[in-house]
């Protein structure tokens, strides 16, 4: 797992990647909770996600936004996060130029960052949103959502009630064209406290039906 630096927006951005066995190996990049609360890259819900995806043959990328970690600048509110996640997945981009496909993951807040760069990347074809700040962002920029993907939740979230989720899932799939799973994971807080390898468990068998063309995302527990 070597450490990369990344040319960011307001300077170097550091993270950390693993590169596919694969020549046409498909890319992830993942995404950590709020900068000014503690969010880093190595945040335990992240370091799941990112070795889900790495177990099944992904190259992975995640990384600290500005000004956590040893990555240059200042928190900035979310746009500039936006353009720290887009200046990360160029970088993923410059060293996988034959993927197969391109997924996002997110925590907390770098699900909202993570959904609104998927709104501006059409090459990105699906996306894990961990705990979604449903009911405090804003997310009616998915209008409308531009892949199929998977929103988990805790039905125990301290931060964040759990029916915002269902609502967000909600209006998502009146669309047409695309299908949103929801996992709700039960007895689960905001932060998955003894339950990360159940959401690591509920990701992998996601991105595997997804890989293998099934119908996994159709499906909604608890």
């Amino acid at each position: 797992m070597p450490e990369v630096i990344i040319n960011g927006p307001e300077g170097r951005l550091e993270g950390r990647y693993t590169h596919g066995k694969t020549p046409d190996a498909p890319i992830a990049l993942f995404l950590h909770p709020h900068p000014v609360h503690g969010g880093t890259m190595n945040n335990k819900v992240v370091y799941e996600l990112y070795h889900t995806f790495a177990k099944r043959g992904f190259s992975c990328l995640r990384f600290n936004f500005r000004g956590v970690g040893r990555s240059q600048g200042e928190f900035a509110r979310g746009e500039g996060e936006l353009s720290d996640a887009a200046s990360a997945l160029d970088w993923l981009q410059t060293y996988n130029e034959n993927a197969g496909a391109c997924w996002i993951a997110g925590f907390s807040f770098g699900a909202w960052i993570a959904m609104q760069l998927l709104m501006r990347r059409p090459e990105i074809s699906g996306f894990v949103a961990v705990a979604p700040p449903a009911g405090k962002e804003d997310f009616s920029f998915l209008a409308p959502c531009p892949s199929s993907g998977l929103i988990i939740n805790g039905d125990q979230d301290q931060h964040y009630p759990p029916e915002q989720a269902t609502k967000l899932v909600d209006k998502l799939r009146q669309q047409k064209g695309i299908t949103i799973g929801h996992e709700v994971i039960p007895g689960a807080n905001h932060f998955f406290t003894n339950q990360v390898e159940t959401l690591g468990a509920c990701v992998g068998a996601y991105v595997d039906e997804r890989l293998g063309g099934g119908t996994k995302a159709k499906r909604k527990t608890g």
